[in-house]
Order: structure tokens, then C-alpha cells, then sequence
């Protein structure tokens, strides 16, 4: 039976719900549960002071609900297990996550999966800034995993990233894949500026019907079907991802760079229509 853990008191200050995760609980007790320590703020309170908990814990599902949008960490570092958000999710959403599957009905807040190294975190709504991010001092951003946002994302997803694949279905602003290590980023709506600066390897996919000029450090290479865009299509259609079919017969202008750093990563732009 599932853990179900219902906010059900309001708070002006935010919530910090960090190491809740399915395998902390597993082995405890609902009143055991509602003693666990969060943070109101820097006020350290018990988990029940907020939350109302039922269920069992012991099957590694949590189903947290109610207006969560104030409510920060949620599934930071879980290793395994699943967490549904029925509504809303706040800041950090997944960061340093290592395994398990996290799955947002709503939006969430910036951060999203910040550091991943391992799991499956989906966003149904929007997400905020720094997506699959390295925190600021860090040298990586997500080292690996899947992080897909159904909606819109904010500036600076997939920053410092390592490994992994993240993918947006709708727009996304300014400085995708900045300074990215490795990995994949597909973005299927609109993109704002400068994107792929200071890349060194790994691929930038920008998908949608409309894209800025690329960075001068770039350079074109060649416009084609690509059979790495197949496959990406067959790995997000498994996870029934919108415009995942948009990718099979997509032709692309493929571009090189950051050439101040190498000129090893590819920027990918999905060109007008009218043939390789």
C-alpha cells in the first residue's frame, strides 16, 4: 500500500522535505514517519506538523499532495523506489537523485533534477530555471539519467552536464547546455540565446520551428537525417514523450563547437522544410 503524505496546514516560510525518500521510510512506521524532521525555514519541526501521513510505506511508493509549490527537495537523493507529485512540486526536485522514478502531474520549481546521476524524473507541467544543473562551484550537472518536461523550462538547462538525456517538449529561454561536458538535450519548442557556450562535447538537439542564429563559434557542418535522432525517437516514445515521432524524419542542420573549446560538441537545428 502506498505512503500517501497530504499537506494539510499552509506556511508562509518554505518547507525542506530532504531525505523523505522511498527507501529512508520503507521499514517505518506511519507515527515513526510523521516524526521525521523537516525544515520550516532554518526551524527544524516534525513532518506530521504539515503533513498528514497514511498508508504504508514498506512497497517504496510515495504520493505526495496538496499545494506543494513552497515545498523544496522533494526526492533529493532517493536511490530507488518511486514518488508521485499530485499537483505542484517546489525547488530541487529530484537533485542528486541516484534511482527510482519521480513523476510531477503539475509544474515544478527551478532545479529540477540539479546534479542527476541515475532515474527517471518527468515533469508533466513546466519547470523552472537550471534543469539538470550543476550547482553554482559545482564542475558537473547531471551525470546521468532521463529528465523529460512535457511543458516549458527556464534558462540554463542542462548546465555543466555530464551524461544523461534530457529532453523539454515545449520552449525553453536562454543558455541551453551551457558549458556542457556530454550527454543530450532536446528541446521541441521555441529556445531563446546562446546556446551551447563553452560546450565541449555532446549534443544539443533544437527541434522546434523556429531557432536563433547559432553562436559564432559554431560552425555548419552539414544539413541530413541523422540516424541518432531514430533512436532518440524510439527511447522517448517508450515513455510516451509529446513530438517524440517528430524526430524520425527530421532533417537537421548540424553544426560543431564550441570552437573555443574544441569544436567537439554538435548543435543540432531542425531546418526548413524542403530536403537535405
Amino acid at each position: 500500500m502506498t505512503l500517501r503524505l497530504e499537506l494539510n496546514r499552509s506556511s508562509d516560510v518554505p518547507l525542506e522535505v530532504e531525505g523523505i525518500t522511498p527507501a529512508s521510510v520503507r521499514a517505518l512506521s506511519l507515527d515513526e514517519i510523521r516524526q521525521l524532521p523537516i525544515f520550516q525555514g532554518n526551524r527544524r519541526v516534525p513532518l506530521g506538523e504539515f503533513f498528514a501521513a497514511s498508508g504504508d510505506a514498506a512497497d517504496e511508493q510515495i504520493v505526495w499532495s496538496g499545494d506543494l509549490s513552497g515545498v523544496h527537495w522533494i526526492g533529493a537523493k532517493m536511490t530507488r523506489g518511486s514518488i508521485r507529485v499530485s499537483g505542484t512540486a517546489g525547488r530541487h526536485l529530484g537533485s542528486q537523485m541516484r534511482g527510482g522514478e519521480i513523476d510531477v502531474e503539475g509544474d515544478a520549481g527551478d532545479w529540477v533534477g540539479a546534479e542527476l546521476a541515475g532515474g527517471l524524473i518527468r515533469v508533466r507541467g513546466d519547470a523552472g530555471h537550471l534543469v539538470g544543473s550543476a550547482y553554482r562551484g559545482s564542475a558537473r550537472g547531471m551525470t546521468g539519467g532521463v529528465i523529460l518536461v512535457h511543458g516549458n523550462a527556464g534558462n540554463e538547462i542542462g548546465h555543466s552536464m555530464r551524461r544523461g538525456l534530457l529532453a523539454v517538449g515545449g520552449d525553453a529561454a536562454d543558455l541551453i547546455g551551457f558549458n556542457m561536458l556530454a550527454g543530450t538535450i532536446l528541446v521541441f519548442g521555441n529556445v531563446g540565446i546562446r546556446h551551447g557556450a563553452g560546450m565541449r562535447r555532446g549534443t544539443i538537439g533544437l527541434m522546434g520551428t523556429s531557432a536563433t542564429p547559432p553562436l559564432v563559434s559554431f560552425r555548419h557542418a552539414c544539413r541530413r537525417r541523422l540516424d541518432v535522432l531514430r533512436l532518440l525517437a524510439r527511447s522517448l516514445s517508450t515513455h510516451a514523450f509529446p513530438g517524440a515521432d517528430r524526430l524520425w524524419d527530421t532533417v537537421v542542420d548540424l553544426y560543431n563547437g564550441d570552437m573555443i573549446e574544441g569544436g567537439r560538441g554538435e548543435l543540432l537545428v531542425r531546418a526548413e522544410e524542403g530536403g537535405e
